[in-house]
């Protein structure tokens, strides 16, 4: 079957109904939640507060493992992380099992992006703009998840992130609200299925709450100060959808915020999400985060940091064995009322008879259906067909690309050439790489029998010596064209991977460069887990692709896109930077009472004496094979009254000789409100693939809520006034546009 037919099948897999909005909850699971918090104990109440990584108890026999089941017999651990596979998971719960109430165990695991069969990153998925796609990778990877034993995942990171330097933004999906919470509702149906307790689905975590990526000069872990509308308009957005689309359960996060950490933040967890949100999963801390108050100078010790984070709303202890050593006895000096405890437990009960553990505890724990899922090839099928949409193409001078695949002479250098790890990219769950396809493989299976394939390292990501250039311009002396792979190694983004430099890392520009000076053509594949700086890349290569860190079959996906087999359609989630003194730079840019408007020399206004303002690629960048044309803007009506909406239409048509997909984009501005808001807002999407010489109508339709923002009192509000409406090909990039009018 051709891989564009088997994607459609895999698509067809998907339930035809997801979790809807948070919904009310089954009145028959309440009542047997009350029954058994009736029969338990204060000690076995905070039991189910508490989660302890269990590594230990899949290992030889130690004192960790003895007394890590001597909790679990007596009540005193509601949850286990990192315990996977069916055998282990089931050995683990039948320990449960022999508890007084028999309550059983969820099982927990970071998920991010794929269990034995790795997907592209997250932040790659986003580049794809494919609302579906996403879904479908957060589906499989959830079905391997699940038939391994796990319940719950620690994903969607829904986390918006503006500054590149921040390692964690692989896991997330950018740096606009709009489409993070898009992504964020698709990832959590995607995980959750059609409901929970299904065993192809497993319970997703909408994390961290909240404002992390926000931390001060993108430093992993650090404080963050903003104000109360830039919070509710830029960072809370795709959590309130992540929440409408029913997600389990949320992780708070390590930074403070305004001087409050996460973990003990009473207005984040009580105040908006358990009050004004109506939240009815529970919360569980990052790991370790209640003892890290301590630290933070926020809780004298971890009794004060116990008391703090019950109080705020934090319901489960993940890792610092908090609420097991003191919340028993915060309880008995009166200083937490029982009444607190309860409400955590009861939360946390509830989502274990949601999954039907109480029923069977074992059901997720099945050998057989493990070894047929682990064995479905359809998943790698499905991971390719991601990879290649979640692939940007940056440059493409005089149609470089595609590659012919007709005998010819290729040589492939970089030191990410034969590169299988690195390719997984940060928080994998599947640690073997002897089924990864490298670039050279994904290259060699390509081309024709008569083509040639040369080769060359270069030297490391972080270092090459004169002797291993040399060697590499030798080889490239000997080639028709050059494909050069570059980039970040996989352990140069993600948790705790914060860069000062986002530059490309080592001597691999130099590298570049003395292979460029052969004159030969040069496509580069760039490979990252964020936006990075290569100047001398953009401005000399012939074409660059983007193609981020995209998992298991991530060189036949790129080889795909380098000969022709599939028409790049990515585009970008993030602002690519042109140096580190525009960081942290996004598209949702306000004026200025002294706009920089890009004349020469012009002093007196926001900008760089020694920089332009622009990013080197903007945001919603992608190129095509194909040329789309846009045309026929029409609205029908230009002034709408507060309950009505508007109609709008243009042409999308394809004029070039590709088959290929275009990602067309609406952006709005208030021209004039109560607060200062931004030059444009992208307010809506959509992806549609067009034939050579095909025409499409794409329709957007305009309401109150598509006009409205949060004022200084976080109200959501639409003011009347003006309004433009662009619809372009990137936020830099607008190909038509016209003015609206709201009235009372």
């Amino acid at each position: 079957m051709k891989l564009r037919q088997f994607s459609m099948a895999l698509l067809l897999l998907l339930p035809l109904h997801y979790a809807k909005a948070q919904q009310q909850q089954d009145p028959a699971i309440i009542r047997k939640v009350n029954v058994l918090l009736s029969k338990m104990t204060i000690e076995e109440k905070v039991g189910q507060l508490n989660q302890y990584s269990g590594k230990a108890m899949t290992g030889p026999a130690t004192a960790k493992r003895s007394s890590l089941e001597t909790e679990i017999k007596s009540g005193w651990v509601g949850s286990m992380l990192n315990v996977k596979g069916a055998k282990n998971t089931h050995d683990v719960q039948a320990i449960a099992m022999q508890s007084r109430l028999k309550i059983p165990l969820l099982f927990s695991l970071d998920v991010i992006h794929g269990y034995q069969t790795t997907f592209p990153i997250p932040l790659a998925e986003a580049a794809s703009w494919d609302l579906d796609a996403i879904k479908l990778s957060a589906h499989l990877a959830a079905r391997e998840a699940a038939a391994s034993g796990i319940h719950w995942t620690f994903a969607p990171m829904v986390d918006i992130a503006r500054d590149p330097r921040w390692g964690r933004m692989m896991e997330g999906a950018g740096e606009d609200p709009y489409l993070g919470s898009r992504i964020a509702e698709a990832r959590v149906k995607g995980f959750q299925g059609e409901h929970l307790g299904s065993t192809d689905a497993v319970m997703a975590t909408a994390k961290h709450f909240a404002a992390y990526g926000a931390a001060t000069a993108g430093r992993d872990y650090n404080a963050v100060e903003m104000s109360d509308h830039e919070l509710w308009q830029t960072y809370l957005p795709p959590f309130k959808a992540a929440l409408n689309a029913g997600v389990a359960t949320f992780m708070n996060s390590f930074n403070t915020l305004n001087g409050i950490p996460a973990t003990g933040n009473s207005y984040l967890q009580r105040d908006i999400l358990k009050g004004k949100w109506g939240f009815k999963g529970f919360v569980v801390s990052d790991w370790n985060s209640i003892a890290e108050m301590v630290i933070w100078g926020y809780a004298k010790d971890l009794k004060d940091a116990s008391l703090k984070a019950i109080s705020a709303g934090n319901d489960m202890d993940m890792e610092a064995s908090a609420y097991r050593k003191n919340l028993v006895e915060l309880v008995k000096e009166g200083k937490v009322p029982v009444t607190i405890i309860d409400e955590a437990v009861k939360r946390i009960l509830y989502k274990k008879y949601e999954l039907g553990l109480f029923d069977d505890p074992y059901k997720f724990s099945d050998e057989t259906r493990e070894q047929r899922v682990m064995n479905d090839t359809s998943t790698r099928g499905a991971a390719r067909m991601v990879a290649r949409k979640s692939i940007v193409l940056l440059k493409n001078d005089a149609e470089t690309l595609p590659l012919a695949k007709q005998a010819k002479t290729i040589a492939l250098i970089g030191p990410l050439g034969k590169s299988k790890r690195d390719l997984l990219g940060a928080w994998i769950v599947n640690q073997d790489t002897t089924a990864i396809v490298s670039l050279y493989d994904g290259i060699n299976s390509a081309v024709s029998k008569n083509a040639k394939l040369l080769y060359a390292q270069g030297g490391s990501v972080m270092h090459s010596s004169e002797q291993e250039i040399a060697e590499a311009v030798a080889v490239a002396r000997q080639s028709d064209v050059i494909i050069m792979a570059l980039g970040e190694k996989f352990d140069m983004s993600g948790e705790s991977k914060s860069r000062a430099n986002i530059e490309l890392p080592g001597d691999q520009e130099k590298l570049f460069e003395e292979v460029s000076a052969t004159g030969k053509p040069v496509v580069v594949v760039l490979m990252s887990g964020r936006p990075l700086i290569f100047n001398t890349i953009a401005d000399k290569a012939q074409a660059i692709l983007s193609t981020w860190w995209l998992g298991s079959e991530a060189g036949n996906a790129i080889a795909d896109v380098i000969f022709g087999a599939y028409n790049p359609g990515g585009k970008l989630p993030m602002s690519f930077p042109r140096s580190m003194g525009q960081i942290p730079i996004f598209y949702a840019q306000t004026n200025t009472g002294r706009p920089y408007n890009n004349e020469p020399d012009k002093l007196y206004t926001s900008t760089y004496i020694d920089e332009s303002n622009a990013p080197k690629y903007a945001f919603g960048y992608g190129l095509s094979y194909t040329q789309f044309n846009y045309s026929d803007l029409k609205l029908d009506r230009e002034t709408i009254k507060m309950g009505d909406s508007i109609r709008l239409s243009f042409k999308l048509t394809n004029t070039g000789k590709y088959t290929g997909e275009e990602v067309a984009q609406l952006y709005l501005r208030d021209d004039v409100a109560s607060i200062v808001r931004p030059l444009k807002e992208l307010k809506g999407f959509e992806k549609v693939k067009l034939k050579p010489g095909e025409s499409r109508i794409i329709h957007f339709t305009i309401d109150k809520d598509k006009l409205s923002f949060f004022d200084n009192k976080q109200h959501w509000i639409a003011e009347p006034g003006t309004f433009h409406v662009m619809i372009g090909a990137s936020s830099d990039d607008i190909k038509l546009q016209n003015t609206i009018t709201l009235t009372q």
